[in-house]
């Protein structure tokens, strides 16, 4: 039993969380809320900065669950490996976005890229679906938060473009 569970359970769980952890601190890194950030004019509905770690890291605990609820019922390798493979190009396009709003300071830019986020967690929502239906409303907050997000980008780009 115990080699059961440490096959179906523990290792995916070690292994998305690393994946998570890695995702959050590259992230991180990447975020500067220096003087051009702060300088930035923002609707009046942004939230205050301290929101954001506090929401990441709950989207990134529920992203831990769900897509290991989704590699454990993923029914043939071909499967995991796809789920697998979607998380992985939904981190990519998480940690691009950061670099392209905060490092390369073009939130025009950003909200472009941001689309192929938003499209990348409903993917990662539609292919969770077929194997594990919790998976996929696990990942259901992560959408509702990268579409805030994508609003508020969309914001700054109105009330601050052109940018270049």
């Amino acid at each position: 039993m115990s080699m059961h569970l440490s096959k179906t359970w523990i290792l995916p769980a070690i292994v998305a969380a690393i994946a998570a952890a890695i995702v959050a601190v590259l992230g991180a890194t990447i975020t500067d809320l220096g003087p051009w950030y702060q300088g930035l004019a923002k609707p009046s509905w942004n939230p205050p900065d301290w929101v954001f770690p506090i929401g990441w890291t709950l989207i990134y605990a529920l992203n831990t669950a769900a897509i290991v609820s989704a590699w454990r019922a993923a029914p043939t390798p071909r499967v995991s490996d796809t789920v697998i493979g979607l998380f992985a190009l939904n981190a990519f396009l998480n940690i691009t976005w950061s670099m392209i709003f905060f490092r390369i300071q073009r939130p025009d830019w950003a909200f472009i890229e941001v689309l192929l986020l938003w499209l990348s967690i409903l993917a990662l929502i539609m292919y969770s679906w077929r194997v594990s239906k919790s998976a996929a409303l696990l990942f259901l907050p992560y959408l509702f938060w990268v579409t805030f997000a994508a609003a508020l980008n969309w914001a700054v780009v109105e009330l601050n473009g052109p940018f270049g």
